[in-house]
C-alpha cells in the first residue's frame, strides 16, 4: 500500500470526534480522507458515524465489508473496506479506532501512525456527563477503569492534550495530518 493510515485513538471523552471534525472542516480541499465508522448506535452527540442495527452489521460483517472491526461497550464498530482502495491510491486516511484494537489493526496495517488523544481525568468526567449517553454511576466507573496506554514497540505515537480549548488542540491535530504526507511520518 502507498499510503499513509493515522490511527487516532484515545479514551472516551478525550474529544476524538472534536478534533476529527475540526481537521475534516480545515483540511477539505486538501488529499486527506476520513474514513466513517459503522457503529451500532443511533448517531448525534456530535459524533459522525454511520448508524447501523446489530443485524445490518452482521449482514456487512459476514460479506468481508469492513476491514477493520470491534466490539466496546456493548457495541459494534466496523471501519469499511473503502479504506484500502484510498491507501492503495496512496492517499492519507484517518480512522476513529481504539485503544483495545490497536494490536489487531497493526497485524492488518503494521506501518500506522497512531495519534493519542487524551485529557485531564476532570475534563473527561465533565464531557462524559456531558454528552449524557451514561449516568454519573456508569461514568464513574468508566474512568476508574482508565488504565494508562503503552505504545507497542515501533509504532510512531504522537500524544495530543485536548483538555483546553479546541482550536489549539485542533491546530496540532492539522499539524499532524499534515505532517504525515509532508515528512513521511
Amino acid at each position: 500500500m502507498n499510503g499513509r493510515l493515522i490511527y487516532v485513538m484515545g479514551p472516551s471523552g478525550a474529544g476524538k470526534d472534536s478534533l476529527l471534525g475540526f481537521a475534516r472542516s480545515r483540511l477539505k480541499t486538501e488529499p486527506f480522507l476520513f474514513a466513517h465508522r459503522y457503529i451500532t448506535r443511533p448517531s448525534g452527540n456530535g459524533e459522525a458515524h454511520v448508524e447501523l442495527s446489530v443485524e445490518e452489521f452482521e449482514v456487512r460483517s459476514a460479506l468481508g465489508l469492513f476491514a477493520l472491526e470491534w466490539s466496546s461497550h456493548g457495541l459494534r464498530y466496523g471501519i469499511g473496506i473503502e479504506i484500502d482502495l484510498w491507501l492503495e491510491r496512496g492517499c492519507t486516511v484517518v480512522i476513529n479506532g481504539s485503544r483495545e484494537y490497536l494490536e489487531q489493526t497493526l497485524r492488518r496495517y503494521p506501518a500506522l501512525d497512531v495519534v493519542y488523544i487524551d485529557a485531564a481525568a476532570h475534563v473527561l468526567e465533565a464531557r462524559l456527563g456531558a454528552r449524557a449517553r451514561e449516568n454519573a454511576e456508569q461514568v464513574a466507573e468508566r474512568l476508574a477503569r482508565r488504565a494508562p496506554f503503552v505504545t507497542p514497540a515501533g509504532v510512531h505515537l504522537t500524544t495530543i492534550d485536548n483538555s483546553g480549548v479546541l482550536e489549539d488542540a485542533g491546530r496540532a491535530f492539522v499539524d499532524v495530518v499534515r505532517g504525515a504526507v509532508a515528512f513521511g511520518l
